[in-house]
Formats: structure tokens, sequence, C-alpha cells
């Protein structure tokens, strides 16, 4: 078939440009293709104006005024989140997980009442990710001066997240500290963020002692 006719068989005459640019920003979303993001621009169309701008300022707002906890980097509205600022929390245990997907994952099974260390993603050569872009050196630190007890990688069991494991490890090594892993009730090669809650929530409680 001719290239130019299946291009036109593809292409979509939206009735607005207002509508095609709206579009075509939503699909910018990971998983939200031209036809989800169509949906959603109707959807919008049918509400008011003060709920369209209520969305548009709430993503404005979150985009711009969100900041980062400044003792284990999760997202927060203040210099602390609430888990760090928590005093009922257990200050001896930090559980180390790449992004705040995982956060909220673990929170959500309610096996887990330490604190936490957010990388901000894992070690990967192959996407130009080394050590010195992920929160490696904060993480020792705080394990030195927070007199921590236990370090849990909650890491996805990916080559990615077995190299950071084992980096992490490594730069721990000889300081006074267990280090353990989520067992391996996550399947090898999966995405923590995936699994259901009672099996991370198992994993946690019944994590197991890394060895190198």
């Amino acid at each position: 078939m001719n290239l130019d006719l299946v291009n036109t068989f593809a292409a979509v005459n939206y009735p607005s440009s207002l509508i095609e640019e709206a579009v075509n920003e939503l699909s910018k979303f990971p998983g939200v293709g031209k036809k989800s993001a169509l949906r959603m621009v109707l959807f919008l169309l049918k509400q008011t104006p003060s709920d369209a701008r209520k969305l548009g300022e709430a993503v404005i707002n979150m985009r711009e005024k969100i900041n980062y906890c400044k003792r284990c980097y999760n997202v927060s509205d203040y210099d602390l989140c609430n888990i760090c600022a928590n005093p009922k929390r257990n200050l001896q245990t930090i559980c180390v997980v790449e992004d705040l997907r995982d956060v909220i994952a673990i929170e959500n099974t309610n096996q887990h009442n330490g604190m936490y260390h957010v990388l901000g993603g894992v070690i990967s050569p192959m996407n130009g990710i080394g050590p010195d872009e992920l929160k490696i050196d904060e993480l020792v630190m705080r394990v030195k001066a927070e007199e921590i007890s236990e370090v849990i990688m909650a890491l996805s069991p990916t080559p990615e997240g077995d190299t950071t494991i084992y980096y992490l490890s490594k730069k721990m090594a000889g300081l006074d500290v267990k280090i353990s892993t989520i067992s391996r009730g996550i399947a090898i090669g999966g995405e923590l963020e995936y699994a259901d809650e009672i099996t991370l929530g198992r994993s946690i409680v019944t994590r197991i002692p890394y060895q190198m």
C-alpha cells in the first residue's frame, strides 16, 4: 500500500486546533495513546470551565510547588515528608526504594514502620545512569549519622536492581548495619510497583540477610 495513503488513514481530522493541541499533550503520558487522550479531552469538554480550571491549577501547583524531603528524598509538601516527620516511625530502619511509586506500594502493605530512602532510580549503564546520578552517598551518610541498625533493599528484582543492591552493599561494607533484601516472593524481572499488596507485604516481613 502507498505510504501516503497509509498516513492519510492514520491521520485524525480534529474539528479544532485547540482540541488537537490538548490531545497531543495528553498523549505524552505513559500508556496514553491518541484515542485515550481524545476521550479525556471530550470528557473535559463536558465539564464546567471552573472544573477544568481546577484540574489545570492542580497540575501547575503540583509541578511548581512540590518539594523533596531533605532526609529521604521522597516527595513532600514541606522540608520533611509525612513519614520522616512521624515520631511513631522506627528511626533505626531504612527501606531503600527506587522512586515514589515504590514508597506508595510498600506503605499500602502496612508492613513497614521504618524510614525510607528514595534513590531516584537504579544503576543502568545502558540508560546512562551511574551511581553519581543516584542518592547513594546520601544513603551512606544517613547510615553513619543516624545510627541505622538495618537497611532493607526493596528494589525490583531486575538485573539493574540487583546491580544496585550489590553496589550499595559494597559502599556500606564495614559499617555496623544489617543489610537485608525483600524475599523473592516478587517475580524475578518484575517491577515492584506491580506486585499485589499481599505478596509485597509478605516479602517485606520475610526479608532475608543480603549476601554478596
